[in-house]
C-alpha cells in the first residue's frame, strides 16, 4: 500500500457485507490497515460480534428482507458486496438491496464477480453486473477466478476427512487466486480514486488442473491428497448427503463445468498491476493453510 494515495476519502462510511466469509474477512483486514471507516453487515449481529468485537459498527442485513436494508445503508457511501452463496435469485434479493443502498447514498459498489462472467449470462454474477450497469452507480467489478479458499472452506472436509479433493472439474485447468489478493484489490478500489466504472480480472499467476492441486498439497501436508476426476453424478451424491440445497449444487456444478472445459484457465496481470507484487501462490497459499487439513 502506497500511504500517500490510501484512503483518498476519509469521511467515507464503507459498509462490508459477507463480512465473516473468507473474503468478507480479508477486505476488513485490508480496510483496518488503511485506517477506514467501516461498517459490517452479515445476517447475525452476534455472529458479527463474535468475530470483530465492537470496534466498526455493526448491522444486520438479510437480503430479500426489505426491513433491515435502512439501517444497513443509511450513511454509507460506499460498499463491498457479494452475493450469498446460497442465494440464486438474485433479481428478487439482491438487487433490490442495491437499489435500496443507492437511494440510501451510496455512491461506489465494488462487487465481487466471477471471471469470464461476461461470456457466462447464465451465473448469478451476470445478472447482478447488468443491474449495477443499468442503474449507473459508479461501480468496480471484481471478476475473480475461483479462490483457492474453496478448498478450506467448501472441501475442506473432503480434504482433511477424505485425502481427496472431491470437484467435477475433469483435467481442465484454474486460475486459482488468493482472497488476499482480491481484497487487497478491493479495499484499494474503494478508497482510491480512478477505479469507478472499470473491471478487473483477478487471477493468480499460473493456472494448476486439479491433479497439480493435490500434487501440491501432498507435498505441504507429507500425506498423499488424491483427485480422482469425479463425475457430476457423486458430485451430486457427495454434496446432497451433507444437506446442501440442490439449487447451490448446479450453482456449483455449472461452475465446475466452466474449469472442465478449460475456460478458466486465463491468466492476468491484473493483480499485478494493482497492486506492484505478484500474486500469492497455491504453494504458498497451501503452507499458510496447512492447519485447516490437519
Amino acid at each position: 500500500m502506497n500511504p500517500e494515495t490510501a484512503l483518498t476519502h476519509s469521511n467515507d462510511l464503507i459498509l462490508v457485507t459477507g463480512a465473516t466469509g473468507n473474503v468478507g474477512r480479508e477486505v476488513v483486514r485490508e480496510l483496518e490497515a488503511r485506517g477506514a471507516r467501516i461498517r459490517l453487515a452479515g445476517r447475525s449481529i452476534e455472529e458479527l460480534r463474535a468475530v470483530f468485537g465492537d470496534r466498526h459498527e455493526l448491522a444486520r442485513l438479510e437480503f430479500g428482507d426489505s426491513g433491515t436494508y435502512d439501517t444497513a445503508f443509511t450513511g454509507v457511501t460506499k460498499m463491498f458486496l457479494m452475493r450469498p452463496p446460497q442465494i440464486a435469485d438474485v433479481e428478487k434479493r439482491i438487487n433490490p438491496a442495491i437499489d435500496a443502498a443507492v437511494r440510501c447514498g451510496v455512491k461506489h459498489i465494488a462487487f465481487l464477480s466471477l471471471q469470464g462472467v461476461e461470456r457466462n449470462p447464465v451465473v448469478p454474477h451476470a445478472k447482478v453486473e447488468k443491474h449495477l450497469m443499468k442503474i449507473g452507480v459508479p461501480y468496480t467489478m471484481l471478476r475473480a477466478s475461483f479462490f483457492m479458499q474453496n478448498l478450506t472452506g467448501p472441501h475442506r472436509q473432503d480434504i482433511r476427512d477424505m485425502n481427496e479433493i472431491i470437484v467435477p472439474a475433469g483435467r481442465g485447468k484454474t486460475s486459482f487466486v488468493d482472497v488476499r489478493d482480491i481484497a487487497a484489490v478491493a479495499a484499494m478500489a474503494l478508497t482510491e480514486p480512478g477505479h469507478e466504472f472499470k473491471a478487473y480480472e483477478l487471477t493468480g499467476s499460473e493456472a494448476l488442473d486439479y491433479y497439480r492441486a493435490a500434487s501440491v498439497l501432498s507435498q505441504v501436508l507429507g500425506r498423499k491428497i488424491e483427485y480422482r476426476n469425479p463425475s457430476l453424478a457423486r458430485f451430486w451424491r457427495v454434496r446432497r448427503s451433507r444437506g446442501e440445497a440442490p439449487m447451490l449444487i448446479l450453482i456449483m456444478s455449472a461452475l465446475y463445468t466452466v474449469c472442465r472445459y478449460g475456460w478458466a484457465a486465463g491468466l492476468t496481470t491484473e493483480v499485478r498491476n494493482l497492486l506492484g507484487r505478484d500474486p500469492i501462490s497455491f504453494e504458498q497459499f497451501a503452507r499458510d493453510n496447512a492447519a485447516a487439513w490437519s
